[in-house]
Order: structure tokens, then C-alpha cells, then sequence
């Protein structure tokens, strides 16, 4: 079985969605383990627990241009 290829996909003012094993990092460049192999990153900068999201988006009223 090969590794599923790594794709990103931004959701209309939501997240990002990320398929596949990849190589997440702190800004320090701790390494953050991937427990799954779909997860959603946090762009409105709001949720509790980036870089993953938390729903925030939902409840600020966060928009994008896509």
C-alpha cells in the first residue's frame, strides 16, 4: 500500500482541509504529530487549539475571497 499524496483543499470561509501524511509543524519547528489522516487547519486565527480548528470561524462570521 503506497502513502496517500498530501492535498489541501480551503473550505469557502472555513478551514483548510489537509489529506494525507505530512510533516506539521510548531513555528519553532517542533514537530506536531498527525493523529489522523484528514485534519482541518484553523485560517480565521481564532480557534483554541491551532493549528487546527475548533469551529470559531462559525461563530465570528469569518469570510474568504474563495
Amino acid at each position: 500500500m503506497t502513502p496517500e499524496e498530501p492535498s489541501i483543499t480551503p473550505y469557502p470561509d472555513g478551514p483548510l482541509i489537509v489529506r494525507g501524511a505530512i510533516n506539521l509543524r510548531t513555528s519553532d519547528g517542533a514537530p506536531i504529530p498527525q493523529k489522523r489522516r484528514t485534519i482541518a487547519l484553523c485560517r480565521c486565527g481564532l480557534s483554541t487549539i491551532k493549528p487546527f480548528c475548533d469551529g470559531t470561524h462559525r461563530l465570528s462570521g469569518f469570510r474568504t475571497d474563495d
